[in-house]
């Protein structure tokens, strides 16, 4: 599928306007951002029911945690939230504020660094027509941020959150959106599950292209590739991860193969895995590609780049870190400096590193909380503050 330029117009009339309310009843016409009153947040639309689960959660099987011989640092605090359900995404714009989201509509605030959380709720009058969200990812950034759910929403505030409004998209978007970053007053960047990547300066009225065409066009039309499982893909892509200057990291929804994109590149570029074992997940070495990427594998397998890989070659050379996990996967993995890393996986498993992701070691910090982290967050502008994420609710702080 080509992609046009200029594609995704959205008339400012088309918007929904949402508005921080907190009296207890709203006018009959008008969905608004208020404090919620119970243990979830929900967002209500004249649309049908969504799903609840995941795609992370199937990544990794939920069971008792195992009993490693070397539980030897408990270096985060459990944060109570006010909801149980999976959080997904955290960000920032100051060390004070930020947001949370996730599962069935669950969306909290903080107002000191992420120790305490308020509920917030969009909420309509008919509450038959009750639509519940999966808020994917947040993007805050100078008291403007962007919001991605499913099914297909993206919500956008100027005022800290204080108001929203829903930007429309086109129905002729190649693939659902995957991800999104603010990038500046009313500037941000779109990712979608068929690999499109699309920039906006006007606050989602308009996005622009920056890739000419698809993943799976892309491979199609170069069947020869020598990529393995490449030839006549026709799947989504999975996972996606952004570096500092905009290169993009992603893996094939079969976790066959991955593939990058630098700004300026036409095409996506697919490379061989280099292992029989499946991707589980990817991302870039201290959020720089020129610094490397990681990969994990399906076995609780991290492997590590060494920098300045060449990753305009198909075959990509990777270190296998010395990581015990029983087998447990490993879903996300952060540098909170040169030398400290993290790895956080299935039945809530927690690693650090403290040699640049060599040798790893077990945290017990989530050793008695029964489910998975997906996420792990340091916030360099903001102290290296550091949050994992995960399901039933669990949102950890690094105390160090």
């Amino acid at each position: 599928m080509r992609i046009s330029a200029i594609a995704l117009l959205a008339s400012i009339s088309a918007c929904s306007a949402f508005s921080l309310n907190k009296a207890p009843r709203l006018a009959a016409t008008s969905l608004s951002m208020s404090a919620a009153e119970g243990n979830r947040r929900t967002f209500i639309t004249e649309t049908t029911k969504a799903t609840a689960l995941t795609a992370a959660a199937s990544m990794v099987g939920v069971s008792s945690n195992p009993a490693p011989a070397e539980a030897a640092s408990k270096m985060w605090e459990r944060i109570q939230l006010p909801f149980e359900d999976t959080v997904y995404d955290v960000d920032f714009d100051s060390p004070t504020h930020g947001y949370i989201v996730g599962a069935r509509g669950s969306f909290a605030e903080t107002n000191d660094g992420g120790n305490t959380w308020e509920p917030r709720s969009f909420q309509n009058l008919d509450a038959e027509e009750e639509v519940t969200y999966r808020f994917t990812q947040v993007s805050f950034q100078n008291g403007e941020g962007w919001v991605l759910g499913k099914p297909t929403l993206m919500l956008h505030t100027k005022d800290n959150g204080q108001s929203w409004e829903r930007i429309p998209l086109s129905p002729k978007l190649p693939g659902d959106p995957a991800s999104i970053v603010g990038l500046g007053p009313s500037k941000a960047e779109m990712t979608t599950s068929s690999g499109a990547v699309y920039t906006t300066d006007n606050a989602g009225r308009n996005w622009k292209a920056q890739v000419k065409e698809t993943i799976d066009a892309t491979l199609n039309r170069i069947s020869s590739s020598g990529v393995s499982g490449a030839s006549y893909f026709s799947g989504n892509i999975i996972n996606q991860k952004r570096d500092n200057d905009g290169s993009y990291l992603a893996v094939s929804s079969r976790g066959n193969f991955f593939l990058t994109w630098e700004p300026g590149q036409d095409f996506w570029i697919p490379h061989n895995r280099g292992t029989p074992r499946r991707i589980q997940s990817m991302g870039f070495v201290q959020g720089d590609i020129h610094k490397g990427v990681w990969m994990t594998l399906n076995g609780g397998k991290l492997l590590i780049s060494p920098k300045d890989t060449d990753l305009q070659k198909e075959e990509t050379d990777f270190v296998e870190a010395n990581i015990k996990t029983g087998g447990y996967g490993i879903t996300d993995v952060a540098w909170r400096s040169d030398n400290e890393v993290w790895a956080v996986g299935g039945s809530n498993t927690m690693y650090v590193s403290m040699d640049g992701g060599k040798n790893f070691s077990f945290d017990k910090s989530a050793n008695s909380y029964p489910g998975n982290l997906y996420n792990v967050k340091f916030f360099k502008d903001f102290g290296n503050m550091g949050f994992a994420l995960g399901s039933n609710g669990t949102l950890l702080k690094y105390r160090g």
